[in-house]
């Protein structure tokens, strides 16, 4: 659960006192509070998920822990093919799959999966445009970035009708990839539609696997395929480690990113290419910025094709999406000489739910009159209050005002998030907390929190081990009290639940 603005929750102020135990709290007290907490849990049933999660705990502010990175699988195809019914069938149960209708943009969207005790992410990719104008284009660009951040791919054709001239657009382009390519021969529901599938070895991606989504036929024998070329960690969302720190610079069109990258990489170096066609903006550029190296990785991926009419959201979301994989930390630009807009906060949006670093930067900040600034004041005040805890740059990237603050600005984002919360700490924390303000009764019973740890940073994200269900404004609750403790200024934090009952008497 990311968390959201607590401006509307009606919880206590921050009790001095509690800071002042927390800190004074040596690592003898904090290893014996971890200890007897977490062997309360052995009165509990835990699975597998949960004692690798009680692994990961540590003493150490300084650890920096990663969750393996699962195995992407990505699933690609034309509309009405059956990905979405597919999408459920694998995942086991159904999800709200946004109607693939032309002119509707469609963001990514992932999904945790698990076969025969193997977990892995789909990676549904819907909003393929199927008007005759912009359809190569369309399925071009979706499926390059499909491609770019799987592991796999299972490419999805309606066995019924066959190969058409769209599949075949896109066959070409995967044939030339060193990405596996599992071949699904959908809506296949009977035996007497098996000579559908065999037609499809026609495309040239070697055996084509009848299924039916619907159905369920032939998903198990296609899911154990599957499991024999996805890796047991993804080779593609693995984080990185060492080196320059990663930044993507991201914001709508025209509020200054190429002038942003042109100013810090100096005037000579052309960091962003307009030139109509080009498909794919310069690799990384590597800039010298406050005697430190930084990594400014490509923010424009996929450029808008000149053969597409329209669909501009669709590609603005698959630029920020890829740039976001690659980077650590990101730097959302606003144009405060404009309002801002649904399209500025769906950025944001798309960074908390990436879980990088945030840092604000407000452009054009010499243009502003007294009038203009404080209505967007009162903007930000409204529409950024659930990222207050961002930091927050007022520059000119035209001309260079107040660039010096932006080093300082992700150094401390990215301190955020890599920091780690000391479980015997936490657990201190929790138990203050719940002494302070204790759950709401629910259906006459009062949730319990019985351990909590940091499972892993990057970005910070805190599993509750509870007796019940948390609502939402309690975690919100605790989350607050993290942020006024800890700092974690700059990045967003997550706070899990594992709900657990007790081990019931042999």
């Amino acid at each position: 659960m990311a968390d959201h603005s607590p401006a509307e929750d009606d919880f206590p102020e921050l009790n001095p006192a509690l800071v002042e135990r927390l800190s004074g709290m040596n690592d003898d007290e904090a290893a014996q509070r971890t200890s007897a907490l977490r062997a309360g849990l052995s009165d509990y049933d835990l699975d597998d998920e949960d004692l690798e999660v009680l692994d990961a705990a540590s003493e150490d502010p300084d650890a920096i822990y990663y969750l393996p990175a699962l195995p992407v699988l990505a699933i690609v195809g034309r509309p009405n093919v059956g990905k979405s019914a597919l999408v459920n069938r694998i995942i086991g149960r159904r999800e709200a799959v946004v109607e693939d209708t032309p002119g509707v943009t469609r963001d990514r969207v992932n999904y945790k999966a698990e076969w025969t005790n193997r977990h892995f992410t789909i990676v549904d990719t819907g909003g393929w445009e199927p008007d005759a104008k912009g359809i190569d284009a369309s399925v071009a660009a979706q499926a390059e970035i499909a491609i770019d951040l799987a592991d796999a791919v299972l490419f999805v054709v309606d066995a019924t009708v066959g190969p058409t001239s769209t599949d075949e657009h896109v066959v070409r382009m995967l044939r030339a990839t060193k990405k596996p390519v599992i071949l699904v021969a959908n809506k296949v529901d009977d035996i007497h539609q098996e000579s559908d599938a065999a037609a499809l070895w026609s495309l040239g991606l070697g055996q084509p696997w009848p299924a039916s989504a619907v159905h369920g036929r032939g998903v198990a024998d296609l899911l154990d395929h599957v499991l024999t070329v996805l890796p047991e960690i993804s080779t593609v969302a693995k984080e990185e480690v060492g080196g320059p720190r990663r930044v993507a610079i991201l914001g709508r069109p025209n509020v200054g990113k190429s002038s942003l990258l042109n100013k810090t990489a100096g005037e000579e170096r052309v960091v962003v290419n307009e030139l109509a066609g080009t498909t794919r903006d310069p690799v990384d550029e590597q800039i010298e910025l406050g005697g430190k190296f930084w990594r400014f990785v490509d923010t424009a991926g996929i450029r808008r094709r000149v053969a597409l009419a329209q669909g501009a959201d669709f590609y603005a979301t698959l630029r920020t999406s890829a740039a976001l994989e690659k980077a650590e930390v990101a730097v959302v630009i606003f144009d405060v000489s404009q309002a801002l807009s649904v399209q500025d906060l769906k950025i944001v949006d798309l960074v908390l739910e990436s879980g990088r670093a945030l840092v604000l930067a407000f452009n054009k900040w010499d243009l502003l009159d007294d009038e203009r600034r404080d209505l967007l004041e009162r903007e930000i005040d409204k529409d950024l209050s659930h990222v207050a805890w961002a930091p927050r740059v007022n520059i000119s990237a035209k001309t260079g005002r107040h660039m010096e603050k932006l080093v300082p600005a992700l150094e401390l984002a990215l301190e955020s998030w890599d920091t780690r919360v000391p479980t015997g700490k936490f657990n201190a924390l929790l138990a203050e907390l719940t002494q302070e303000h204790p759950h709401p009764l629910r259906g006459g019973k009062q949730p319990r929190i019985l351990f909590g740890t940091q499972a892993s940073s990057r970005p910070p994200t805190f599993v509750l081990f509870t007796t019940g269900f948390l609502d939402p404004q309690y975690r919100r609750f605790i989350t607050r009290r993290l942020r006024e403790i800890f700092g974690f200024e700059g990045t967003p934090i997550q706070v899990n639940m594992r709900v657990r009952e007790k081990r019931k008497r042999k």
